[in-house]
């Protein structure tokens, strides 16, 4: 009875439910895809390079949903912190974590949660509008927790100044890019859905 009533709740919140390994498979294929992705980087005086990550992380979360996108994310963020060359520039390890772009990586597990939310409102238009709010909103804290990082181990930019160079130099792609990802990965959650 126990365990009836256990599968049940499972069914209820899928965040209950244990990962198949089916599941298991996809998310560490999207966590190559990340791997990938964040090659595409270019450097700047700055020492925080401008890079399309983003638009990966974004795509990841709308394709694979919250659960797995989370998960595909943590998977790709703990193996570059044991040191496999997987974050920009063929970079590893937990020292690229606590440096001046660590912030950022930290806060895409938060922004691939709010890119892998499904939206049912009861509205169609109300359900779009927050496809598009919510990774954008993502994408927002990611560049809080990142640009508060960069500030507090930076000897010589502000906060504020951290903030100003981020509004002109990341945001606005970065919000181009996720919006992008949004786009792209609604036709492909639905082609690739049986899989999932």
């Amino acid at each position: 009875m126990k365990a009836e009533q256990s599968l049940k709740n499972n069914i209820k919140n899928p965040a209950k439910q244990p990962f198949t390994t089916k599941e298991l498979a996809i998310a560490g294929m999207f966590a190559a895809v990340l791997a990938v992705i964040s090659q595409i980087a270019i450097p700047m005086p700055t020492g925080v390079p401008i890079t399309i990550q983003i638009f990966g992380v974004a795509l990841v979360g709308i394709i694979l949903g919250w659960r797995l996108g989370v998960l595909a994310t943590v998977v790709y963020i703990l193996l570059g912190a044991v040191g496999l060359p997987i974050f920009s520039n063929f970079r590893g390890g937990i020292n690229i974590l606590l440096s001046l772009t660590g912030g950022y990586i930290w806060g895409w597990a938060i922004m691939v949660f709010l890119c892998g939310l499904r939206p049912k409102t009861g509205s169609k238009s109300l359900n779009t509008l927050f496809m598009f709010l919510l990774p954008v909103l993502g994408t927002i804290v990611d560049e809080i927790i990142g640009g508060l990082q960069w500030a507090a181990l930076s000897g010589d930019m502000s906060i504020y100044g951290v903030f100003t160079y981020s509004m002109v130099a990341f945001v606005p792609k970065d919000i181009f890019l996720t919006i992008l990802a949004v786009i792209i990965g609604i036709p492909v959650r639905k082609a690739i859905h049986k899989l999932i």
